[in-house]
């Protein structure tokens, strides 16, 4: 009995300071965790996990690249410019971001709301803060290359800022541009060809600097780079907007649906590049895999597998680790650990191919009658 009465005396004390607890300085989280067991985002104040509490993942890293300039392939920009933004709401570093743009897009007289760049006719401005790492004659193969690696002494001009990874690393690389055969466009040449971006891939991997890396490309037969050249045996996971003979497509494009806002005269993005990115924005990155996201981006990208308008999203390289988290590679947003997701696509209504793109950004820029200018 009497030890039946200290027990009751004791959890009525604890009861009672947790109560005062929860009065004086915020609510009382009763959870019992295990040692170095996470407490929720939420009792964080939605703040993401810092690199050294996510045990065993090291630094996450990204390059991001567009490769085309003229307000034109504005969606190009566009498109690497919203990629940001979803990596810094994930928690990577600015400093571990690496961003190439010729930047001629924003500030452009054909742009009709100056200083702004949108990757959805409804979305937000994606420009803002978004690093002018590499700009204009920057916007290099050398300087990829050179960043890739890491190498600061063979970079010319920019900030110089490099992937300056270790063994436990994550990299994740994104491009967005035209390409053909074998190739990749740069906005200043010479361009990125297979062969040379293989043989990159392979130096990074010799020099033992990170863990795994995953890219994601989009261009026109973007299959042919990767087809038949990418080993197997480099923890490197390739996806690919279309396989090595087809163009890959344009969306948000004038006269479409959906489309732009009537002032713009060229697409807002391209539909493999917006899936995935609309796709991570509407997910728990701690639990989509990154098959998940392959296959959520190929229905899509394919209209549904029907192939009526659209292109085959591929996937080259290291297939072994396609079941671990997004996170790893885009980092996490909290705004999203309890997330309810909602289909922002509902059937692809119309799209274009790249090279039509340019032919229709073309087209409506002759029914603009006050402008003259060359882009």
């Amino acid at each position: 009995m009497a030890v039946c009465r200290c027990l009751v005396v004791l959890v009525a004390a604890l009861a009672a300071a947790a109560a005062g607890a929860g009065t004086e300085e915020g609510d009382w989280d009763p959870v019992i965790r295990m040692p170095g067991e996470e407490e929720p985002a939420a009792a964080r104040g939605g703040e993401p996990l810092d690199e050294e509490e996510d045990d065993g993942v090291g630094t996450r890293w990204a390059v991001l690249v567009a490769g085309s300039s003229g307000y034109g392939n504005y969606r190009h920009q566009a498109d690497i410019c919203h990629a940001y933004q979803i990596l810094l709401k994930g928690g990577l570093k600015e400093e571990n971001i690496v961003v190439f743009m010729y930047d001629d897009v924003a500030n452009s007289v054909l742009n009709p709301r100056q200083g702004v760049i949108i990757n959805h006719p409804e979305g937000e401005d994606v420009y803002a803060g978004v690093p002018k790492d590499y700009t204009g004659e920057q916007v290099t193969a050398k300087n990829f290359y050179a960043v890739l690696l890491g190498n600061k002494d063979a970079v010319t001009g920019g900030s110089r800022k490099v992937i300056n990874s270790k063994p436990n690393d994550h990299i994740f690389i994104y491009y967005s541009d035209h390409g053909g055969p074998g190739v990749l466009g740069m906005p200043n040449l010479p361009y990125i060809y297979a062969g040379d971006f293989m043989k990159v891939l392979r130096e990074k991997h010799a020099s033992n600097s990170y863990a795994k890396m995953v890219i994601y490309v989009e261009a026109c037969e973007s299959g042919s780079i990767f087809e038949g050249l990418m080993p197997e045996d480099l923890n490197i996971y390739v996806t690919t907007a279309s396989n090595a003979e087809e163009s890959s497509w344009g969306t948000y494009c004038p006269g479409m649906i959906p489309s732009p806002p009537s002032e713009y005269i060229t697409c807002l993005g391209d539909l493999y590049s917006v899936s995935w990115m609309e796709d991570s924005e509407t997910h728990n990155l701690k639990e989509e895999t990154i098959k998940e996201q392959y296959e959520a981006v190929k229905e899509r990208t394919s209209d549904s597998n029907s192939y009526g308008a659209g292109s085959h999203v591929m996937e080259y390289g290291d297939k072994t680790f396609k079941g671990e988290k997004l996170y790893l590679y885009q980092g996490f947003n909290p705004e999203n650990a309890d997330i309810t997701y909602k289909l922002l696509w509902q059937g692809q209504k119309s799209v274009v191919n790249q090279r039509d793109a340019d032919i229709l950004f073309l087209w409506k820029r002759t029914k603009i009658r006050d402008v003259f200018i060359t882009v």
